[in-house]
This record gives structure tokens, sequence and C-alpha cells, in this order.
């Protein structure tokens, strides 16, 4: 999943080489933090919030065929 938020991601913003993904498990969930340049906030944000819940509905349908519970989470 990892790999999938960072190629995303990298396609989307200004400066790719800022970008941080990390994921970590919590109360039985995956939790993929991603972290961006300042800069790129907005990018990833997208009018009214449209990018990020788009990345999130691509993440969580590929987490579907895991049978895995999957967060996404934008850290400044």
């Amino acid at each position: 999943m990892k790999e999938i938020v960072e190629h995303i991601t990298k396609a989307l913003v200004d400066y790719p080489e800022e970008i941080e993904v990390t994921e970590q498990e919590e109360e039985g969930n995956l939790v993929i933090n991603l972290r961006v340049a300042r800069e790129d906030l907005g990018k990833i944000i997208g009018r009214q919030g449209r990018l990020i819940q788009s990345i999130r509905t691509i993440v969580y349908a590929a987490a579907k065929n895991q049978e895995q519970n999957i967060n996404l989470r934008l850290e400044e």
C-alpha cells in the first residue's frame, strides 16, 4: 500500500523528493502516514478535499482485495 500512495503522490507534487510515506499498525488497522512539502499540501488536498479523498478511495479499494482496514493520514 505504501508504494501505491508514494507513486500517486509523486506524480502530483512539485517536490517529489520530500514525500515521506510510513506505515504503522494501530488497533488492528494499517495506518499510512503521508507527509509532503508544505508547498505541495494544497495540491494533494485539492479543491474541497476531492483529490485526497480520491487517493484514499484508490488505497481502500486496493486494500479490500487484501481484506485489510486502512487509514490514510495526511500530515503537515
